[in-house]
C-alpha cells in the first residue's frame, strides 16, 4: 500500500439557536482539539499532499486550524459540497477523484457518512478501537490505502490510527 488517508471529522462546533447548520462555527473544544489534532500532525511527519473539506464552516475552520497548527505553509483546502451530508457512496465518489499522483491525502467533513467511511475502508483493522462512537468530533483515523484512488472496495485499507482528541490529553 503506498497511499494513505487522513479522515478527520470536523471538531465540535457551536449550537447557537437560530444560526442555519450549515454556518455552525467550530466551539471552544473544537477549537482547541483541531489545534491538537494539527500538533500530531506536525510531530508525526503526517502533512497531507491534498485537502479536501466540506465547505460548511465548522469542517472548513478545522481544516484551516489542523493545516496551520501542522506548520503547513499556505495549504490549498479543495472545498467539496458533496462532502456535506455525504453518504458512503458519495464520499467514496469524492475520493476516486484524487488525483493519482496524491500520495496522502485529508478529507474533513461530518458522521455518519465518515464513520460509514472508516468502517467500510478499513474493516476489521478496526477491531482494537471503540466501534460504537468510531468518530466523535475532531477524530483523526489514519488509513494506509491501496495503490489507486478509484476501486475502494469494502476493507480496501488498513487502519494506522485512529487518534481522538481526548487521547492527546
Amino acid at each position: 500500500m503506498s497511499r494513505e488517508l487522513l479522515v478527520l471529522r470536523h471538531g465540535k462546533s457551536d449550537w447557537t439557536p437560530g444560526v442555519p447548520d450549515f454556518e455552525r462555527p467550530l466551539a471552544p473544544r473544537g477549537r482547541r482539539a483541531t489545534k491538537r489534532i494539527g500538533r500530531l500532525l506536525r510531530e508525526q511527519g503526517l502533512l497531507p499532499d491534498l485537502v479536501v473539506s466540506s465547505p460548511a464552516a465548522r469542517a472548513r475552520q478545522s481544516a484551516e486550524r489542523v493545516c496551520r497548527f501542522a506548520g503547513m505553509d499556505a495549504p490549498r483546502i479543495e472545498l467539496e459540497s458533496a462532502i456535506y451530508e455525504a453518504e458512503l457512496d458519495t464520499l467514496l465518489e469524492v475520493l476516486s477523484l484524487v488525483p493519482e499522483h496524491m500520495a496522502r491525502v485529508m478529507i474533513v467533513g461530518h458522521n455518519p457518512g465518515f464513520d460509514e467511511l472508516v468502517r467500510h475502508l478499513a474493516g476489521a483493522t478496526l477491531a482494537e478501537w471503540d466501534a460504537v462512537n468510531l468518530m466523535p468530533t475532531a477524530a483523526l483515523a489514519h488509513l494506509e490505502m491501496p495503490d489507486t484512488w478509484t476501486a475502494l472496495p469494502r476493507g480496501a485499507a488498513r487502519c494506522v490510527s485512529l487518534v481522538r482528541p481526548r487521547d492527546l490529553d
